[in-house]
């Protein structure tokens, strides 16, 4: 993996949002996404706090995003946590792929209940693309979600990914989205 560039911007504005590294304050943001039933209702279902607490204090909320690619989505205005957003690449080793050698550069993020339905996801994730497009060689994007997931199909298709195919992951059908990176050049 460690020959394919990354996204290296440790912060990316846009007008409501700041994608940025976690501070330790973010724990308690964090550690709700994790558990919250309904924001993981697509992932597996939420983890047990207990778990997610120990992880964190193994690990350290600050360094849960020291990998390039990984931010805290946070209020411009207050620097509240309101989600997480990743840009990395997606294992060779699991299905959902576009490319033969896969490790294409995936997009994934997760919201508060308290954030769903004011544009703020979308409004993350093109922030996200378009930093990765100015800074890296055109490639594909991938994003897969789960089929059931109607509201995040929605975004995926309002973003400009095209839906290529579906294949099974977690026990459930999963939808993979593509797009080309430099469409989202601003």
């Amino acid at each position: 993996m460690s020959g394919f560039p990354m996204l290296s911007a440790t912060e990316i504005t846009s007008d409501l949002l700041l994608l940025r590294k976690a501070h330790d304050t973010d724990r308690d943001g964090l550690i709700e996404l994790q558990t919250d039933p309904q924001v993981r209702v697509y992932l597996g279902g939420p983890r047990a706090r207990s778990d997610v607490e120990q992880y964190f204090d193994a690990v350290g909320t600050a360094n849960t995003t020291n990998k390039p690619g990984t931010y805290v989505i946070a209020d411009n205005a207050t620097d509240r946590l309101i989600g997480t957003l990743m840009l990395n690449r997606r294992s060779a080793d699991r299905p959902g792929h576009v490319t033969e050698d896969g490790e294409e550069l995936e997009l994934s993020y997760l919201l508060r209940r308290s954030a769903w339905g004011a544009g703020l996801a979308f409004e993350a994730a093109a922030a996200a693309l378009r930093a990765a497009a100015e800074e890296l060689p055109d490639q594909p994007v991938l994003v897969v979600t789960q089929t059931a997931n109607e509201r995040s199909l929605r975004l995926v298709t309002r973003l400009g990914f095209q839906r290529v195919s579906t294949f099974e992951e977690h026990d459930a059908q999963q939808t993979l989205g593509v797009a080309s990176l430099h469409s989202f050049n601003a």
